[in-house]
């Protein structure tokens, strides 16, 4: 028998979850107060003006809320991928363009690509879990009954 999508995640997905959940409020906070610090400010050594990072900083508050319901809820779960990968495709995208490059002033583009990496990191570990909890989920908890065990 599956488990209701409405059930949460597997504990190493849920605590996954919560990590982003961890991630993004310190994200927010950074933003909100300007602190230019690696891994919460990606572009932390680029030209910026204080109102544009708040406006992030509210942005990243639609991502703790999906993070948050993603580990209560299941079904939740492939939305916050879905995010988390636009995401890394859009930083991406940043990483590669002229536009940064015009504001680097020939400064190397590796610590943006590094923290994007990172943060593909952090997606293919939620895609795997996720992946596990879907195969490894049989009611609640139990394992799988193999089709070729005999009642005993």
């Amino acid at each position: 028998m599956q488990p209701s999508n409405s059930t949460p995640p597997a504990t190493l997905l849920r605590l996954a979850l919560w990590a982003g959940v961890a991630y993004f409020c310190c994200m927010a906070v950074a933003h909100f107060f300007s602190l230019k610090y690696p891994l919460l400010f990606v572009y932390y050594d680029v030209p910026f003006h204080a109102y544009q990072d708040k406006i992030i900083s509210f942005a990243v508050v639609a991502y703790i809320c999906l993070f948050v319901n993603a580990a209560f809820h299941r079904s939740a779960v492939p939305g916050a991928i879905v995010a988390l990968g636009v995401t890394v495709l859009g930083l991406s995208a940043v990483n590669a363009s002229e536009d940064l490059g015009s504001v680097l002033n020939g400064r190397s583009t590796i610590p943006y690509w590094v923290q994007t990496g990172l943060i593909a990191v952090y997606l293919a570990v939620l895609i795997a879990l996720y992946g596990a909890d879907k195969r490894g989920s049989r009611g609640h908890g139990e394992p799988a009954v193999s089709a070729n065990r005999q009642p005993g």
